[in-house]
Formats: C-alpha cells, structure tokens, sequence
C-alpha cells in the first residue's frame, strides 16, 4: 500500500481526550453573546447615528426570511456530513477523502447559494454596480489600463472604478477579464469560478494539516470544514477565489518543505508564484507571508526558501514593467477607503463587531476548538523545540492565522463586510474544530449547519 493511500486507524490523541467540554460550550456562548451584543450595539447606532451602512449590523445583510430551489437541497447535504461525514473521514483512503471533501463542500455552497436562487445567488452576483465585471471592456487594451489604473481609484475624476476594482489591485479584475477572453464571460461563468476555487481552499487546508500536524488531525478537520458558515459568502464572492489562491501557496510550501511531492522544488517554485499572484489580487494579503514563514518553522528548514522567492517575484516584476505601481496604489486606495463609507463607520464599534461577523461566519465549533489551540499554546510553544504531538502542532498555524485576522481588523481597513473579506484568514481557523473530542462532535457539525442555514434563510446577504 502506498504511502500516501495509507488509512490511519481510529485514534483520539490525548490533547483531544482531555476534560474541557463544559470550557469548549462556555467558549461558544461567549461567542453567542459577541453576535448579540454587536446585533444590539450595532442596531443602536444604527438607529441613532446611520454611520454603519449596514442593515443588519454586524453583517451587510438585510432581513429577509425567504426560501428557494437550495432550500430542499442544502438541509439535506447537512444531513449526510453530520451522519456519515466522521466516519468515511475515518475510512477513506486519503485521495478519495479529498476528493469527497470538496464534492462535498461545493454541493454545501451551492445549496446555499440556491437558497437565493441560480439568478442572485450565484449569476448575478458579480454584475452589480459594484462589482468586477462591470469593467470588463475597459480592459481592452491591458497595458493602457494598467499603467493608468491608480488614475481611476479615487471618486471624483471621470470613470472612476466601481468600488471592488478599486479597493484590490488590477490582478483581481484581470481574472475576469481573461476568463472573458476564453470564452468564460459574464456573471455565471465568474460565480462558478469563484466557488470552485473557493472550495479548493479547503483541500489546500487539508493538504497544509497533513502536512504539519499529521494525518489524523487532518481526517479529523475534514468534516467541519466542509460544514463551516462562510460557506455562505464563498458563494458567490471574488474574496473566496482570493482565498483559495492563498492557501495553495501554503500548502505547496508545506509539501516542498516536508517534501512529501516528488518535486518539491516545483512545489516551493509554485507556492511562490501563487503568492506573488495573490499580492495582486487583495492589498491585505501580503500577510500571507507569516503563514509560508509558520511552515518553515515548523518543518525548521530554509530549503525551498530560493525558489519559492524567485517564484514571487515573477507577479510584482511582471505588473510593474506594464506600468503598475502597487505601493501609489496603495496609498490611492486609503483616500478611496476614507471618501466612501470606510470614512465614515465608527471604528470604535467595527473593532469589536468585526469579530461577531467571524464568529458567525467561522461557527461555534471553530469558536470552541479556538479554545482549545489557546489552553494548548504553551504546550505548542515548549514543543517548537522539538518532540511536539500533533495537535501542539497544529496550534502554530492557527494561531498565526488568527494573529493576522486581528492585524486586518486593528488597521481600520476592514470596518464591516468582514465575513466576507476575511475568508484567506479564516480557512485558517477552521481546523481548529479537530481538537474536539469524539463526543459530540456531531452536534458540533449540527450547529455550524444551524448557522449557516439561518444565516441564507433569514437574512439577504449583500456585498
């Protein structure tokens, strides 16, 4: 039997079987009470000033109890994972494991998504005035429109950006432009798109866990993956396609470094590629770069370190010799950010209320396995010295994630629709959940599908 194929028994490691199950629900009640406290806070404000720009603080959401052709569908792929979805994680070889995770994942999103129907949930998502596709024939001439892009951010001057193509660099409105160009245009084909990659950012996650914690913690992740809430703004939204760009980068470092691929050089020259790409896409994720440095650390070596840099400098010399500038940009975009609602929604409350959208968007047992990393932190940290079990170390790379989440929301560049914007970082999170013990864990899995089915029926979800 090969390696690879190699079916792990049936095992609860020690830091998993350890009392603390009373802890894990305190955990998610306080999680609870953040989502409250930023409903009610949110809705006060709201009522008394009208800065958040938000109809259902914390979320970009408006109430909207409705149902749709997903409705039948997604209830029952909830069914299924929270029935059989521990056990096949347990038995499946781990290629066919990947595979059903991802077959899994896109039936849960699109489920979802149909809630609202193929039109809004998913064709007509990335039409709006707000959206991407709405620049596609500007772009005819791809060097004109890149060497004068920043000329476009600011609102104001003539032709001014919608305010996504504004708010990322041009790599994320030129996906969509070549997607056109191969025949794949319009709304339909850019939904698709981005829930594929999107799903595949869970595979990448798996990979990672494999990878760096071992095979069992990853077979035990599997399920809450595919059951976690953001599922919800995966589709249908360009940041989930952003996200599955990044955490490829980090799993092909992770299988160079432990050289678990037969070419790990190929390996670390395509995280850097993919790295360089997805500074390109979201100015917030250079801070990757923490994550791919969390992997040389744990695997304490620096040898696809030269290739993986070369591979990301290929973006950044590329976009640069067609004229773009990506710091002017960038300081561009800050202006933007402060003449739109950016400016004007209370920093003093999205600091907080960011949070509340995390949780709701990552679930309670991403919340109470987040517990869990913490009470093990000191355990993981004695650990990086060597002799570490698997689930110390898993703690590092969660912890990292959950570092630069909080980066992202002290810079007061992320105030609202976080749930759907930090979904690179909050991939990251979702592992967390493996730290769960046996018991109960498909009650876990039952209120990550709670939320995320209250979530698409009750309210509309806007971004």
């Amino acid at each position: 039997m090969k390696t690879e194929d190699r079916i792990e028994p049936r095992t609860e490691p020690a830091a998993v079987r350890s009392s603390g199950q009373r802890w894990d629900l305190v955990a998610a009640g306080a999680g609870v009470v953040l989502v409250v406290a930023a409903a009610l806070g949110g809705r006060a404000v709201e009522d008394y000033a009208r800065t958040l720009y938000v109809h259902w603080p914390p979320l970009l959401a408006s109430w909207y109890p409705h149902t749709g052709p997903g409705t039948v569908a997604a209830p029952v792929v909830a069914v299924a994972v929270i029935a059989y979805g521990p056990l096949l994680a347990r038995r499946l070889r781990w290629r066919t494991l990947l595979l059903a995770v991802y077959a899994s994942s896109l039936a849960w999103i699109f489920s979802l998504a149909l809630i609202d129907g193929w039109g809004r949930g998913i064709a007509e998502r990335l039409t709006t005035k707000h959206e991407y596709l709405r620049v596609i024939d500007r772009f005819d001439d791809i060097g004109a429109a890149l060497r004068t892009f920043d000329a476009h951010i600011l609102i104001g001057p003539p032709g001014n950006w919608p305010t996504h193509v504004a708010g990322h660099p041009p790599g994320a409105t030129l996906t969509f432009v070549f997607l056109d160009r191969v025949g794949l245009g319009g709304g339909a084909w850019a939904g698709v798109w981005c829930i594929l990659t999107g799903a595949s950012a869970l595979l990448a996650v798996l990979v990672t866990v494999r990878a760096l914690a071992g095979e069992d913690i990853a077979r035990r992740a599997a399920p809450f993956l595919v059951l976690a809430p953001v599922a919800v703004w995966v589709g249908t939204s360009a940041d989930a396609y952003f996200a599955g760009v990044a955490a490829w980068s980090v799993a092909l470092l992770a299988l160079a470094a432990t050289r678990a691929v037969r070419s790990p050089g190929a390996a670390a020259l395509g995280a850097g590629l993919l790295y360089g790409w997805v500074c390109y896409l979201s100015y917030g994720l250079p801070l990757i770069a923490l994550l791919l440095l969390t992997v040389l650390v744990l695997t304490r070596t620096a040898r696809p370190l030269p290739l993986a840099l070369l591979g990301a400098l290929v973006a950044p010399v590329a976009f640069t010799a067609a004229g773009f500038d990506w710091w002017e940009a960038y300081h561009v975009l800050v202006e933007r950010y402060h003449q739109g609602a950016g400016g004007f929604r209370p920093y003093g409350y999205w600091v907080w209320a960011n949070l509340a959208c995390t949780v709701i968007a990552v679930g309670p047992a991403t919340v109470a396995g987040l517990r869990r990393v913490f009470a093990g932190a000191p355990g993981a940290v004695r650990g990086l010295r060597g002799g570490a079990s698997a689930p110390d170390r898993l703690v590092p790379p969660v912890l990292v994630a959950l570092l630069l989440l909080l980066a992202a929301d002290l810079s007061g560049m992320s105030k609202a629709e976080t749930e759907r914007i930090w979904q690179p970082f909050m991939v990251w999170l979702l592992p967390a959940a493996a730290l769960l013990p046996d018991r109960g864990r498909r009650g876990w899995l039952a209120a990550q599908a709670v939320v995320a089915l209250a979530v698409n029926h009750l309210l509309w979800t806007g971004w």
